[in-house]
């Protein structure tokens, strides 16, 4: 069928694609019209683009990355989402850090199962105990060693100094995810502010890491402000983009949430892979609960990878299942 013939929507999608596969990313009003496609004739040949757009940025390798809740709860800031927070009355195990052994022992396993990036998560604002963070760097040294896997660490909000200390140390990939858009993030966490993360996230680039920074949707944002988070993240110029998808949970803030509609999910992986085509699109937390049986749909969405195994407090599924789907889509696990 000439282009002419489609109706409007399969012509706004064949556009834009023809338009991001020469080099221009979908713009701020490209990503409002994207979000607003409704119907799953539109959102079934929204995928068939967003996956012709991964292919030729990303090829049909999907990278796969786990992590350790290295330390566990006690967290003094109020994040709405988060069962961490200590003022959230949320069942979870909280602890102290873990020691250095375990958390490669971790890594480790991570890798005999085929991941390639292992991350070292802790609770609280940011690590800025000098014997934790030492404790922290010895464990980056003994993951750098392992063969076929890269040390990435999330230890909120930390300066160059410390920045320079985990590279040192062979940290290939800081995460900070900004969560939301900067015009919603009051209505998420009131204990630190936006700028605090882009400075953290800014920290980390100067000081020669690769960043790994997204954010989680479903938090009661609107469609634009999804598409203002996507800007934002390609004005840092990250490297990955970490999409999480609301799992309420009992004891915070946004437990009476409803969980992301699966249209909703699937526009918006398009969306960023649109806005930031050339980027590693990684779908994590939340998927196995709001997407069930859907979710090696991502990966036609426009996803480049996904977390695998348990996250900070909610458990995953088995890694063997993941592999499995995207061995099934004829894709390769990286």
């Amino acid at each position: 069928m000439a282009l002419r013939n489609m109706p409007e929507n399969y012509r706004f999608i064949a556009g834009l694609t023809e338009k991001v596969l020469s080099g221009e990313p979908a713009s701020g009003r490209d990503g409002l019209k994207l979000l607003s496609l409704e119907g799953s004739s539109d959102v079934f040949h929204l995928l068939a683009h967003a996956n012709t757009v991964r292919q030729h940025f990303r090829g049909p390798h999907i990278g796969l990355c786990a992590i350790v809740n290295a330390r566990s709860g006690r967290c003094s800031e109020d994040c709405a989402f988060c069962a961490q927070s200590s003022r959230h009355p949320a069942d979870i195990d909280a602890y102290p850090l873990m020691s250095g052994s375990d958390i490669c022992a971790a890594a480790r396993a991570a890798a005999g199962s085929g991941v390639h990036r292992f991350s070292i998560v802790t609770s609280g604002r940011g690590l800025s105990d000098e014997g934790a963070l030492s404790s922290v760097c010895e464990a980056v040294r003994d993951i750098a060693g392992l063969a076929g896997i890269q040390p990435c660490a999330s230890l909120g909000i930390l300066d160059r100094t410390r920045m320079r200390q985990l590279r040192s140390a062979g940290l290939k990939r800081y995460h900070h995810n900004l969560e939301t858009a900067e015009s919603f993030f009051g209505q998420v966490c009131t204990t630190h502010t936006f700028a605090d993360r882009i400075r953290t996230v800014e920290a980390a680039r100067e000081e020669g890491l690769q960043v790994c920074c997204g954010g989680i949707l479903g938090l009661g944002e609107s469609r634009q402000q999804r598409v203002e988070l996507a800007l934002t993240l390609r004005e840092l110029d990250v490297d990955s983009v970490p999409l999480n998808f609301l799992n309420p949970i009992a004891g915070t803030r946004l437990e009476n949430r409803s969980l992301m509609p699966v249209h909703d999910i699937l526009k918006a992986i398009a969306l960023f892979r649109f806005m930031l085509p050339d980027r590693e699109i990684r779908v994590c937390g939340g998927r196995e609960r709001a997407l069930r049986t859907l979710q090696p749909l991502i990966y036609l969405a426009g996803a480049s990878g996904t977390m695998v195994g348990n996250y900070l407090t909610t458990e995953g599924r088995n890694i063997d299942v993941d592999k499995n789907e995207i061995s099934d889509l004829g894709l390769m696990c990286d």
